[in-house]
């Protein structure tokens, strides 16, 4: 996919990685809308800041009518409750998995149809190495990143006719608020992850391994 001149819608566009995909798609020669729950803090210089909560299928339809241009669709919103599976709160961990899974799927459903009127494009989603690692300390957010890995497999060979790719971008720890508690030693910068998230979309590739634990856990799956 050509990204110079292309059209995007980025979730959670507010802060960390979101925020950079924005900021090197408006320098690739994009058109972004930044989307964020309080779109006065997706305050991107060039972006157009658009109200968004994925786990609120009438913001997300709101949000399809608001950019009836896209062409590439970014799913980056995310959450970390750090709930494992058995003892968690079950409200978090429903969070996880409707931010993670049904959000990603709603703005999926939402904005392929706009993408397929505009003679196609991508979706980008971004998933983690949890999509294949699961430690039963964040069993939530692992369950709803392998959910979310499936749900891009899927939707890849439904949307093949339709003109629109879909790619999945794995990686581990990012220099995010996200990832505040984890040793600097174990993080990779975000702006690099960005870059290369946008040349594997450009290039149409299906899976993007953004860090070497990610590649490390991903050739041990067939062990």
């Amino acid at each position: 996919m050509d990204l110079n001149n292309s059209v995007a819608l980025v979730s959670g566009a507010n802060r960390g990685l979101g925020r950079i995909l924005a900021g090197q798609l408006l320098e690739r020669g994009a058109k972004v809308y930044a989307g964020a729950r309080n779109p006065s803090r997706a305050d991107i210089p060039g972006a157009i800041p658009v109200q968004l909560d994925v786990t609120d299928s009438d913001s997300v339809e709101l949000a399809a009518k608001t950019a009836p241009d896209v062409t590439l669709l970014i799913n980056n919103a995310g959450s970390s409750t750090g709930q494992p599976l058995v003892e968690g709160d079950l409200d978090r961990i429903r969070l996880e998995m409707e931010t993670h899974y049904f959000g990603t799927l709603s703005l999926t459903r939402a904005f392929t149809p706009v993408i397929e009127a505009n003679g196609g494009g991508a979706i980008l989603n971004v998933l983690s190495v949890l999509s294949w690692l699961h430690p039963g300390a964040i069993g939530a957010y692992s369950a709803a990143k392998t959910a979310a890995w499936a749900l891009t497999d899927a939707v890849r060979e439904e949307l093949a006719p339709r003109g629109i790719a879909v790619s999945a971008l794995h990686v581990g720890y990012m220099d995010t608020d996200m990832a505040a508690r984890i040793p600097a030693e174990q993080k990779i910068d975000p702006a690099v992850v960005a870059t290369l998230a946008l040349d594997g979309v450009a290039a149409g590739d299906r899976e993007i391994l953004a860090d070497d634990v990610t590649r490390q856990v991903k050739a041990g799956l067939a062990a």
